[in-house]
Parts: C-alpha cells; structure tokens; sequence
C-alpha cells in the first residue's frame, strides 16, 4: 500500500480562506435575501486592463493559425516579456540583470510554495508574525516547521518576529541566527511597508549571518512614498542574499489569468553539508524544467502589454482607484474609533478589533450584525489575533457603505 507524506496531516483540515468561505456560504443557505459586502478578501475587483485582453485575443488568434501556432513554450519564460520585465522594472532603477536571472510564472504564491523545493528540510525559519499562511504551510508539507505547540500556535522551528503596535509592526532584527527568512512588503495582511533604510537593516543581517532571505514584493506597484524601495535589490548587497517574488494578480487583475515572476540573481549560492557552493539559480532552473511547463504564451503576452503606453496607463489608473479607496477607508475606520495601520503603500489596512474582542468573534458579529466580510487576523498566525484585515479592491461604493454598517455596529 501507498505511503502518505504524513507532514501533510499537520496543517489544518482546510486552508485559512477555505474555512472562511465556508462560514460566509452557511450564511447565505440561513440568509438568502441579505446582501454582503465584502471588504477583507484581497481579490481585485476592476477590470483588467484592455491593453492586456486586447493582447490575449491576439494571442489566442495566433494559435489558431498553422504559421504562427505555439506548442511548449519555454520554462523559464519567453524572451519578449522577460526582456519587458528586466527594462521596466529594474534597468530603470540603476538595477542590471541578465535574462537568465528572471523565471517567468504563474505568481508569487505558487513559487513562494515552492522554492522550499530546493532547501534542505532542516533549514531553519524565520517570518514576520503575522504572516501570509502560504510561507508556513508549504514548509510544514516537507516537516521543516517542527511540531506544532497548541498552546502558543506556534511551529517549534520557527523563529516568529513579531509585529506589534508597540513597534508599529516594522519588525526588530532578531538576535539569533536564521537560515530561511520571509520578508513581505508592503506587508500582506499589516500593510505597512519598510524604507530603504529599514530593509537595508535585514539585507546587512543576511549578509552578516549567511541568510536567505525570499522577498515577497507581490504588492510593490501599490507603493506611493519614495523614501520605500520597490525591490530588495536596490539594496547593496541584496543579490547575494536575496530572491524576490513578484506577480501581476494585483497589480494587473491577473487573480483568474495568472502570471508573475521569481529574480534569482547568479550571485545567490546556498552550500550543501560538506561547504560546497550551490548555484540557487540553476537549482530552481532545474526544478523548473521538471516540475514546470511554463506559464501560457496567451498571459505571458498579456502581462507585456502592461509595459507599453496604454498598458501603464491603464494600471495606473486601476492602482490610483484602488489607493484613493484605501486612504478613504482609513479615515472613515478611525473616525469610527478604530485603530488601523496600512493603506498608504498598500490597499490592506490592519485594523485592531474593539474591546479585545477575538478577530473570529469579530468576523462572525459583522457577518451577521452588518452583513459586512472582513478577514480575521489570527489566520495570519499568533501575532494576528486581535485584529483583522481589510482590503481595499472593493469599489468606493461597497467600502463606503459596509463602513457605516460597521460603524452602527460597533
């Protein structure tokens, strides 16, 4: 008989947002005239840009047609958007690569799951407590999170850096040695962001200390002060350190479409037991060629549309509508008596629950008392409980008027 991967049986019966599904859809069997308005899921929710849809159609036409049909394309990404990517996103920033350093894919969550495909199972990890669970679980799936501690809800090897009000949820540097860190900013669920000061803080440390760091910057385009970097690798030294995440699902609306990309620079190595030195970037390439077959030619030719005149224009456009919505909705969140962080760099906004009400409990009185979605914070880890998340992807109108259901609930 088959063998299960039995570190599989130590996450939770259901994905965080699963569980929150299936709570939102009991209420609507009990519930079936109520309208809900939903300010706490990070899904987008304006159109994709029709420069982007414009270029799919064209796309889909080519395949239709013997002399300009694709089969397999490559798995690394083809050449047009990787070249797209390298002289928008970093030459512009003083920031050179090579097109063999970026890794075109179907987003940040997918590689952030699984470049733990090439790290040793007894790496030891560090995450900013809250977190997006993602980092988390997919390290569980391969037992190098350790054993779970029910009373704290925390994994044994893991080093959780916490986020607090008292330090307006920028995290200090750890006294202790990490292998594996996760930094993600602008933060998902805090929405706060770090300077070029502040990260250059943990670039020093991993430098210092021979640690990893996987850069999450899924949410860069959302940054609006200058003083906040929009990549790790406009940082000093970041490349020998660091492998950044990026995706299209909200800068772009690509959630349905899916496409992003991993930069892992060819002076990035990791070392084996015996010292010998590990290209990471030929090891993911590896991984790539046997467990990838490469992102569809029709959201790859999407996603370089984003890159011509109409396509910057049209996300521009889509992000400033988006950003306008998340400063409106912290006002009205603190006129309303509320503490909350984020919404300046990004569209979540991190709000502290009333009265140390649980965030579940929360959730489920503005499910039910107001008809209003938001996301509890304790699915972000230990560190998130007492709060909840909300998101600013929904249009005005919604957020406006589940805001006044909140505020005559509260």
């Amino acid at each position: 008989m088959a063998l299960v991967n039995e570190h599989f049986l130590k996450l939770p019966g259901n994905y965080f947002f699963s569980d929150i599904a299936k709570k939102i859809n009991a209420y609507k069997v009990t519930h079936p005239k109520n309208k809900l308005l939903r300010i706490g899921i990070g899904d987008v929710t304006r159109p994709m840009p029709k420069a982007c849809t414009q270029a799919m159609i064209q796309a889909a036409e080519e395949l239709s047609r013997s002399e300009t049909f694709r089969g397999y394309g490559p798995e690394q990404g083809y050449d047009f958007l990787i070249e797209a990517i390298i002289k928008n996103e970093y030459s512009v920033k003083g920031i050179s690569f090579s097109s063999s350093e970026i890794f075109i894919s179907e987003g940040a969550k997918s590689d952030t799951g699984g470049i733990v495909d090439i790290l040793r199972h007894d790496n030891n990890l560090g995450v900013t407590d809250p977190t997006y669970p993602v980092y988390i679980d997919s390290n569980v799936m391969w037992g190098r999170a350790g054993i779970l501690e029910k009373e704290t809800g925390k994994w044994s090897n893991v080093t959780y850096i916490p986020c607090t009000e008292s330090n307006n949820f920028i995290p200090d540097i750890p006294k202790q040695r990490i292998d594996i860190l996760y930094l993600c900013y602008p933060n998902n669920p805090t929405g706060v962001s770090l300077t070029k000061a502040e990260l250059k803080k943990w670039v020093d440390y991993a430098l210092k200390n021979d640690t990893l760091i996987l850069f999450d910057a899924a949410y860069e385009r959302f940054i609006t002060r200058p003083e906040v970097p929009h990549s790790i690798y406009e940082i000093r030294g970041a490349k020998k350190c660091a492998i950044e995440f990026r995706s299209y699902s909200k800068t772009a609306g690509f959630t349905g479409v899916r496409c992003g990309y991993t930069v892992i620079p060819k002076e990035l190595f990791a070392t084996t037991l015996s010292g010998e030195k590990i290209s990471l970037n030929q090891l993911w390439l590896r991984r790539q060629s046997t467990k990838f077959n490469g992102t569809s030619y029709i959201s790859q030719r999407g996603a370089a549309a984003i890159y011509t005149p109409d396509g910057i224009k049209e996300v521009n456009e889509n992000i400033a509508y988006y950003m306008k919505n998340a400063l409106f909705m912290k006002n009205k969140i603190q006129e309303i008596g509320l503490n909350v962080w984020g919404g300046i760099d990004s569209p979540y906004l991190w709000v502290k629950t009333p009265n140390g009400e649980s965030s579940w409990k929360f959730f489920e009185r503005m499910l039910y008392e107001a008809n209003v979605i938001v996301t509890p914070g304790i699915g972000f880890g230990p560190g998130g409980e007492g709060f909840v998340r909300m998101a600013a992807f929904c249009s005005m109108e919604e957020s406006e008027a589940a805001l006044e259901r909140i505020a005559r609930s509260i």
